[in-house]
């Protein structure tokens, strides 16, 4: 009885928050949910963000923990070492040439040494006292906890659940105590730059309000309400406030950094946070920060939470609801995620469950990534701690570009922005390091890359010479412009930087004995050694030339385009080795036993557009034989490229087969009797469907988005492929809202595994060819003019 008083409780809650109707379907498809708090930051938390910060909560009974990171708040950079210099090595080039001429000469091992002595990057320094891993390289860094402990304390309760709800962007704890509701919602508002946390009880309550952190408090204060915050970072004396405004029936006191509310039943939240750094070379500071968390939270003032939570839902869904997907079969909802998830994995159907965690990579990504936000990072913009693995960082040798597949694809292209800054910001210290160890024209990023301008070859081998890195994060900024043609865009923002990423390759690119163009020295990403060409570089290279040589076409450069043309057709094309693998190296020595969870060298299949199917057949088999060898078992972010792989090789089931292994619980594995066993920390997902690499990265989850798009429409080679790899259990199913290159934004239907109708709307008025099961279809599209294809148009 009690808990049925407890839903209609919440019920009238949603309705007045909302004041819209939400079906019941949509409610159940679209949430994660539990029925016991989260102990596990990584595993079990829930995140929630506005672009700006990135929270996670955990739903204690007694407390509530409110961990949160604001994306711009790092250690490192020239704050941390005033002889900061990026990373660069001024003579390094001066070794090229004979680097160059001992890989000629097959002594790899002193070309090697060379490299590693003179031609890698200055090492991460610190400063007596610092105690961070990253030295004045840096780290993203968590800004603290907000905890808010509940008068009732650690007692038992009934119908206790905290979820996610995906629609509407919020997250909710629930439950009652001897006939008494309670209820907390959290959601994340761009448009505001909050972060909202609402508490609300039948019993008036006592709250306990206490700001953790592990930065440096130079000042806590109270007034009106209002708690702040001013610190630093004690690596870099990066200066950042966080504030909260309170707006409460309850009673309200203050000391020592402690905020008390006595006598509430309900307590609103209002949080934000801000920091001094500024996405500006060489310094990287300026931002009033101050007066921006002045502002967003004056703004709020006379706003009541109906109207947050409007303004947010109004500014998500805006977003959010573009893209559907619905697949006919058996969706398992009515049990807590954690169970569900393993019920999945055991062999369960639970096509709910696939499109849950599609959506959620979308959700991830609007919450993580929005205009005007530093991008997001290795795990997004959750962090909770000073030295996160990988410094939490952007690494740019698949990591980063994969978090942002799903962008264009599934119509969030305004998610990409803060990438497309991030990357324009890089252009000048990436010329100098260009120039420093290249003596090149144009600019260069490498692995490893921090919030401070860090483009030098990094500071180990192989690991860290990667100077592709700049024209893979290139492809990001013509594919704004392919998906979105926008002639203003191309020439002001995209072209200077794409020619810039080409003029890198242009000098760079040096003829082998066959005369063709090899980059040497070269390393294929975190795998084997140096080499006089290895195949990704040559397709990246291949791939900013081609693109630049499109750019430059579309804008009448045709000096330009010829020179991106010609160097392009001179580059080494892919190789097809002894055993019939598309070659990772110049040199024909891949081991078809190697099982590495890089697999750079199908770059030209997925992201690239170099082989396909269709137009490449004998290199497409080749990537086939390759990735056969390599094997599905892989780390996190290494499933979900491989969902892609399999998706461009038109084998819809094994895609799904991938996916599948992308959510399945972190670690599990499938003993010969046919029971799961558990191996420590592998790959798969946490219960809070985080992707586990491991530990928790985000690219996994975004890679395994994109895949599914991939399965259900591709148009990298010009044409629009409907259903280019519906797996055999998909048989049923509609997908609304997916965006094709030319600026076309499709809707799918299908049965019984064939097209049933799709929908194309065009941006611009112009011919496209659609294609379907090898057949294809000219069709003269209007602006703006919806266009209805069926099976029978093939």
């Amino acid at each position: 009885m009690m808990l049925a008083r407890y839903k209609t409780v919440v019920f009238v809650c949603f309705s007045v928050l909302l004041g819209v109707k939400s079906t019941f379907s949509q409610q159940r498809t679209l949430k994660l949910w539990y029925d016991k708090p989260a102990t596990d930051w990584m595993r079990e938390a829930l995140p929630i963000g506005n672009g700006y910060i990135g929270a996670m909560f955990f739903g204690g009974i007694g407390e509530e923990q409110i961990q949160f990171s604001e994306g711009s708040l790092w250690s490192g950079g020239p704050g941390a070492n005033p002889a900061y210099n990026f990373g660069n090595r001024p003579d390094a080039w001066k070794y090229l040439g004979k680097v160059r001429e001992l890989i000629k000469q097959g002594k790899l091992e002193e070309a090697n040494e060379l490299v590693e002595k003179h031609m890698t990057g200055v090492a991460p320094a610190k400063q007596p006292g610092d105690s961070t891993d990253w030295g004045d390289y840096g780290a993203q860094q968590t800004m603290g906890d907000l905890f808010i402990k509940i008068g009732h304390g650690q007692v038992p309760v009934e119908g206790y659940r905290r979820e996610l709800d995906l629609q509407k962007a919020i997250g909710q704890v629930s439950y009652s105590i001897k006939g008494n509701a309670y209820y907390r919602c959290f959601f994340g508002s761009y448009p505001q730059g909050v972060m909202v946390y609402k508490f609300t009880s039948d019993k008036a309550e006592r709250y306990v309000l206490h700001f953790n952190t592990p930065q440096h408090k130079e000042k806590e204060s109270f007034e009106d309400l209002r708690y702040s915050c001013v610190g630093n970072v004690p690596n870099n004396k990066l200066a950042f406030e966080t504030a909260y405004q309170l707006v409460t029936d309850g009673n309200v006191k203050y000391a020592d950094g402690t905020v008390s509310v006595e006598g509430a039943k309900s307590l609103l939240i209002i949080h934000t946070a801000a920091t001094a750094y500024q996405m500006r070379y060489p310094n990287y500071t300026g931002n009033d920060f101050r007066n921006i968390v002045k502002r967003r939270l004056d703004a709020t003032k006379g706003i009541n939470d109906k109207q947050l939570f409007q303004a947010h839902q109004e500014d998500y869904q805006r977003l959010f609801n573009r893209v559907s997907f619905h697949l006919s079969g058996h969706s398992a909802d009515h049990l807590p995620t954690d169970k569900r998830q393993q019920l999945f994995f055991e062999g369960g159907e639970d096509v709910g469950l696939e499109q849950l965690y599609f959506q959620y990579g979308r959700y991830l990504m609007i919450a993580a990534s929005r205009p005007g936000t530093m991008p997001m990072h290795l795990q997004g913009k959750w962090n909770n701690s000073v030295n996160p693995p990988w410094a939490a960082d952007y690494h740019t040798n698949i990591n980063e570009q994969m978090l942002y597949w799903p962008a264009e694809l599934t119509n969030l292209a305004e998610c990409h922005e803060p990438l497309i800054d991030y990357i324009e910001s890089l252009v000048e210290p990436g010329k100098k390091s260009a120039h420093d160890f290249f003596h090149t024209r144009g600019w260069v990023v490498n692995t490893m890359n921090n919030a401070f301008g860090y483009t030098a070859v990094n500071w180990g081998l192989p690991w860290g010479f990667y100077p592709a890195g700049a024209a893979w994060l290139t492809q990001h900024v013509w594919e704004h412009y392919a998906f979105n043609p926008d002639k203003a865009y191309l020439r002001n923002r995209a072209y200077p930087i794409m020619q810039e990423a080409a003029r890198f390759w242009i000098d760079y690119l040096t003829p082998d004995a066959e005369d063709h163009l090899v980059s040497s020295p070269s390393y294929s990403p975190e795998h084997g050694g140096i080499s006089g060409g290895a195949s990704m570089d040559h397709q990246i290279a291949w791939d900013i030339l081609n693109n630049s040589f499109e750019a430059a076409t579309v804008l009448g450069d045709q000096s330009f385009a010829d020179t991106a043309r010609r160097i392009r057709d001179r580059i080494l094309p892919p190789q097809v080795g002894r055993w019939g693998q598309l070659q990772e190296w110049k040199e024909d020595v891949d081991d078809p036993h190697n099982k590495h969870r890089h697999v750079s060298h199908l770059f030209a299949l997925h992201p690239g557009r170099q082989i396909s199917p269709l137009k490449t057949p004998e290199l497409a088999e080749a990537a086939k034989v390759g990735l056969e060898a390599r094997g599905d078992e892989a780390t996190g972010w290494s499933l979900g490229w491989k969902v892609n792989f399999w998706a461009r090789l038109k084998d819809g089931d094994r895609a799904l087969k991938l996916y599948k292994m992308v959510i399945k619980p972190a670690g599990a594995i499938k003993a010969g009797t046919g029971t799961v066993n558990y191996e420590g920390d592998g790959s798969g997902s946490y219960a809070n469907l985080l992707d586990a690499h491991p530990p928790f990265q985000l690219d996994g989850n975004m890679g395994a988005t994109a895949g599914v798009a991939e399965m259900l429409m591709q148009s990298q080679t010009g044409e629009i492929e409907l259903l280019p790899a519906l797996p055999t259990s998909w048989p049923t199913g509609e997908v609304k809202g997916l965006r094709a290159r030319g600026g076309f934004t499709v809707n799918l239907k299908w049965e019984a595994g064939q097209l049933k109708a799709a929908e194309i709307t065009a941006d611009q008025t112009g011919p496209k060819a659609f294609v379907y099961q090898g057949k294809s279809r000219n069709i003269d599209l209007v602006a703006g003019k919806k266009y209805k294809l069926t099976l029978r148009d093939f």
